[in-house]
């Protein structure tokens, strides 16, 4: 198949004005007859197509196995990386981490071999080169971390952050499985239009985050405190405000007397005794008697007086006090998860009428927003694969006449 050859194809056909190859250009005649015309003749300056080290590296890189073994080998990478236990494994004392780390030893020398042996046949700097292709640079980049994490362990010195590049590995079985190079080239062709998709999105962000921040900054802070001058039995201890069983996701958000909200602190619910699971509480805090376990105060009672506290819902997570909240909170709902809570929220301490906001919000973000962007990949899509398939069917023409020289 033409495809093993995607990194020898995808630099040939092209001269770069940096390489050290001779230019095709000038000597047509003489390429038509070295064994891989699409190729640069000479590399490194003196190695051609025909010296015996150049030759054989050319010959292993077309060679179908070559490509099969290396897919392989990156598979028998993903298996070591994903057996790796670091936090058991910090001074790989016992002999599972030992054998994890000799296949490591093993896969490394195995893809800096293959560096060597596609930058003798193929170069190193120019469009026709090793480094031409980006997927090639990619593969450069790895070896090279892998590199500096041995150097560095030779020195006894810890470097955690060039150890995160051997989860890149991996990325190289992309450029040899076709399907997987198309979509990853179909991402990064649809950047620059989702870019203006995005763009747009942030305006839509921006307008739905000021509008909130002005109607309902700090109103998600709402609680139903005690009065300022309210005294209690020296023998009860009272929160200074109501707060539910679920106070971090589900509080008592209350409406002050200026707005239209649908929870006032008239709607705080009864005190029940035995803990909460007996029968409601009737007496008030005058009929109070400590040395009586039968008194049952509704203390819920005195829980009148609606302002501002500091907390808002979800541990201070959600909520308009400003435009960066805002967003979050506009992201929360677009993602329609949990935003019903949110628009309860809303309700209670300002208007009933707030739930127009919430659904304007789901049909431009969640329904029109998304589906643009799925739209933009789809007709990408569509332009990538037929570029890609082209491409493909090149690559198969020039190995066909590689093989039949």
């Amino acid at each position: 198949s033409f495809t093993q050859l995607n990194d020898l194809s995808g630099a040939g056909g092209r001269q770069g004005p940096g390489s050290t190859e001779k230019d095709p250009g000038s000597a047509d005649s003489e390429a038509e007859g070295l064994p891989y015309p699409a190729l640069a003749p000479v590399v490194f300056f003196y190695l051609s197509q025909d010296s015996r080290p150049r030759s054989w590296c050319l010959r292993t890189v077309c060679n179908p196995w070559f490509e099969r073994v290396s897919m392989l080998v990156i598979l028998l990478n993903c298996v070591t990386l994903g057996m790796f236990r670091p936090c058991e494994d910090i001074a790989c004392d016992s002999q599972r981490c030992r054998i994890l780390q000799a296949f490591d030893d093993f896969i490394f020398a195995f893809f800096a071999v293959e560096m060597v042996v596609k930058m003798v046949a193929l170069g190193i700097f120019g469009k026709k080169c090793y480094l031409g292709d980006t997927w090639n640079r990619l593969d450069f980049f790895i070896v090279i971390a892998g590199m500096l994490e041995y150097s560095l362990d030779l020195q006894n010195v810890s470097f955690s952050a060039v150890r995160t590049v051997r989860v890149l590995r991996p990325l190289r079985a992309i450029n040899r499985v076709p399907s997987m190079r198309i979509l990853v080239t179909l991402l990064l062709d649809t950047l620059p239009m989702l870019g203006n998709v995005l763009l747009l999105c942030f305006f839509v962000f921006f307008i739905f985050g000021i509008v909130g921040v002005q109607l309902w900054a700090g109103l998600l802070r709402n609680r139903c405190f005690l009065p300022e001058n309210f005294s209690l039995p020296l023998s009860v201890d009272l929160e200074p405000y109501y707060q539910t069983e679920n106070e971090d996701e589900s509080p008592f958000i209350c409406s002050q007397p200026r707005e239209n909200g649908m929870r006032s602190c008239r709607s705080v619910p009864t005190l029940r005794g035995e803990g909460g699971g007996g029968p409601p509480c009737s007496l008030d805090y005058e009929t109070y008697n400590s040395s009586s376990n039968t008194t049952c105060v509704n203390w819920n009672q005195y829980y009148t007086n609606c302002s501002a506290g500091e907390h808002n819902p979800f541990k201070g997570a959600i909520n308009f006090d400003n435009i960066g909240y805002a967003w979050i909170a506009i992201f929360q709902v677009i993602t329609l998860e949990g935003w019903v809570d949110i628009m309860y929220f809303v309700m209670d301490a300002h208007s009933f009428y707030n739930f127009i906001y919430f659904i304007l919000l789901i049909i431009v973000g969640s329904f029109f927003m998304i589906n643009l962007c799925l739209v933009v990949i789809a007709t990408q899509f569509s332009e990538t694969k037929q570029r890609e398939s082209q491409l493909m069917r090149e690559q198969r023409v020039r190995f066909l006449s590689n093989a039949s020289t």
